[in-house]
């Protein structure tokens, strides 16, 4: 994780424990879920003999399950005044998916496993997102989801390096592999107990009785910031067809997981400097560029003739990654009111949720009917679209 100008390091040292406690118990969950991510793609295909249009089906309704949970889970953590009991939750519930995937015997059974993993990931994110904007110092908001994501990241390719080595130490044993990812999940559910105190809300952030209604005070501002992650999330479809995409360019079993570590690598070392970087200068510009470098590395991936062309775009999208989370992240952060902070973070993840399960659905299929070329290709004008309405809108 680089600490980039000597503002951005300025910032990071004003940064609370709690943000800090946040991004390893972050960390750990991500080894846990990598391990097993960065295989599952060529576990369903080479083990269970899944299509890439169920491999789609799965990564789709996965995300789509989490955004519902993360919308659900937003309110009910506005509704009651609290973060940490819900995140707690979804923590564990996510950690103790782990042995699921170990023990599936079909393609529907990983779904199963899958559905329950992203459950965990939708209950907590929602409030745990709430509670770093509440930690953050004034001004800092762009630093400390930018932290937040740069310690996920690093168990992000942290993960699928370990998995690569224990594919060739255990001799390509999938299942074993799932099971030790369940260490580092129970590992993270400690550090959230142990670590985390919850901040005190803010004034004004307790209302009763909440009621979804409520969503409608949210503002224009608001609702533009979530329509463009929508747009973006349509051309980011599931990483999953990156591995398959590196696969088709000769990529080893064994080294399948190398395509998560490039491109989380690229993601983790982006993600703080850019971050903290947005505080000082305008978030919406940053965005577009993250869109722009979208646009480049879909249509790398798509053309690319052999797999150091393939690795490239795979770097490529793990940049952009570092450009807009933690960015999208932020701007809902300023534009949502302190008494739906929570709810905010919900909506906004369940529209990028359904987002990303019809994106994984139309990667799945153009890959089965067409090939790599058409399902890269519609995810870089599906970019480059939601690159011209954004600067529409927001010039508007």
């Amino acid at each position: 994780m680089s600490q980039g100008t000597p503002e951005a390091r300025s910032s990071l040292a004003q940064l609370p424990g709690g943000i800090w406690a946040l991004g390893f118990v972050s960390l750990f969950m991500d080894i846990s879920s990598e391990m097993i991510h960065g295989l599952l793609p060529v576990f369903l295909n080479s083990v269970l003999g899944a299509s890439a249009e169920i491999i789609g089906l799965i990564e789709g309704v996965g995300e789509a399950t989490a955004s519902i949970s993360k919308f659900v889970s937003g309110w009910i953590s506005d509704r009651v005044g609290r973060r940490k009991p819900l995140t707690v939750i979804g923590y564990g519930l996510a950690a103790l998916s782990k042995p699921i995937f170990a023990l599936a015997p079909t393609s529907s059974v990983v779904l199963a496993a899958r559905f329950s993993d992203r459950v965990g990931k939708g209950i907590r994110e929602a409030p745990r997102d709430a509670m770093v904007a509440e930690m953050a110092p004034p001004g800092l908001r762009g630093a400390a989801y930018g932290l937040r994501q740069a310690l996920d990241t690093v168990g992000a390719f942290a993960g699928p390096l370990i998995a690569i080595a224990l594919m060739a130490t255990l001799h390509g044993n999938f299942r074993l592999i799932f099971w030790l990812a369940l260490i580092p999940g129970l590992v993270a559910v400690f550090v959230l107990l142990v670590a985390v105190r919850e901040p005190p809300l803010e004034s004004g952030a307790m209302q009763a009785p909440l009621t979804l209604g409520d969503l409608k005070t949210l503002g224009a501002a608001y609702w533009i910031v979530v329509g463009i992650s929508a747009a973006l999330t349509l051309a980011r479809f599931s990483e999953a067809f990156l591995i398959l995409r590196a696969q088709s360019a000769g990529l080893s079993l064994t080294l399948a997981p190398l395509v998560l570590v490039i491109m989380n690598i690229v993601y983790s070392l982006s993600a703080y400097p850019l971050g903290a970087l947005s505080d000082q200068v305008n978030r919406k510009l940053m965005l577009a560029i993250g869109f722009s470098t979208l646009v480049v590395s879909d249509i790398v991936l798509a053309v690319a003739p052999n797999l150091f062309a393939v690795m490239a775009g795979v770097a490529l999208w793990g940049l952009h990654m570092g450009t807009t989370q933690g960015m999208l992240a932020a701007l809902v952060a300023d534009e949502a009111p302190a008494n739906l902070r929570a709810t905010s973070f919900g909506a906004f993840n369940f529209v990028s949720g359904v987002a990303l399960l019809l994106a994984s659905l139309i990667a799945g299929t153009l890959w089965e009917m067409v090939g790599p070329y058409a399902t890269f290709s519609v995810g870089a004008i599906f970019a480059g679209i939601g690159l011209v309405g954004s600067a529409a809108v927001w010039r508007r």
